[in-house]
């Protein structure tokens, strides 16, 4: 079996739903499912995220960063943090988990190192699409910080498919672009219940052209890939944007300029990039 086969193998795998997860991340989807429920109120969210201690302890970590905690009133309680987060950004970090857990099947050393750089990326992509999203694009800001953190998901699947796949990590970054990341997304987005509006901007980020100035949710992950300090080690995006190239993006945003707004955020960026990598 050569490299483009084990990406169909896999594809179609998960494009049936057989998918190999880790068997905390059937819990934590159970957990994503409950908060999804439009009765889920904040004391039953307060519950059910005290039920896991490392959810318990960013929910407040996240709730004082700079990015959440506009008073400066730090919080100490799992029920406090709830309050000012709100279920959404819930969601996102049951979705970290989520990501998270996927990649923890991988123990081979060289696949581990790539999985840690790959959450890392995803950290800064998502960290920089919650504050894009509310400070240039004006789209909805949880959403973004969502959509930063499911977009390489299909990376973090792939990788813990190499052990018995080993093809997939031969041959041409490129390929992995071309017949692996598309298919096997979906796959993996359709059986974790992302939102549809997500899916589609993932999908757009996946195959578009980032517009300037950037109007779209799609826009605001492909913006924020290419502002992250750290790329994916699985490819470069046909056309992607260099770490130097990036220095020199900006354009008029109102009456500021993305520099500017992007200097005026970076605490907040570099809070919830922290919170994240917990």
């Amino acid at each position: 079996m050569d490299r483009l086969d084990a990406f169909k193998t896999i594809a179609a795998q998960a494009s049936r739903g057989e998918l190999t997860f880790p068997a905390n991340v059937n819990a934590s989807l159970r957990l994503q499912q409950a908060l999804n429920d439009p009765d889920c109120h904040v004391e039953s969210a307060a519950r059910l995220i005290q039920a896991d201690p490392l959810l318990a302890a960013r929910s407040v970590a996240i709730a004082n960063s700079v990015a959440y905690n506009r008073s400066g009133t730090e919080i100490s309680s799992v029920r406090a943090a709830v309050q000012r987060l709100g279920v959404r950004t819930l969601q996102s970090l049951v979705a970290a988990l989520i990501v998270r857990q996927i990649g923890s099947q991988v123990t081979e050393p060289a696949l581990a190192a790539k999985v840690q750089q790959l959450w890392e990326h995803t950290a800064h992509v998502a960290a920089l699409s919650q504050v894009i999203a509310r400070r240039v694009t004006h789209v909805d800001p949880d959403t973004a910080l969502f959509a930063g953190i499911m977009h390489e998901v299909a990376g973090f699947y792939m990788l813990s498919c190499a052990g018995d796949y080993p093809q997939v990590m031969e041959g041409e970054p490129e390929d992995w672009v071309e017949h692996g990341e598309i298919e096997i997304g979906r796959g993996v987005m359709t059986h974790l219940g992302v939102p549809e509006g997500v899916f589609k901007a993932i999908e757009s980020m996946w195959v578009g052209l980032r517009a300037l100035p950037p109007e779209t949710l799609g826009d605001t992950l492909l913006l924020a890939n290419d502002l992250s300090p750290v790329h994916s080690p699985l490819h470069q995006r046909p056309g992607a944007t260099t770490l130097q190239g990036a220095r020199t993006i900006d354009f008029v945003v109102g009456e500021g300029t993305l520099h500017a707004i992007m200097t005026e955020s970076a605490h907040e960026v570099q809070s919830l990039y922290a919170v994240l990598m917990l």
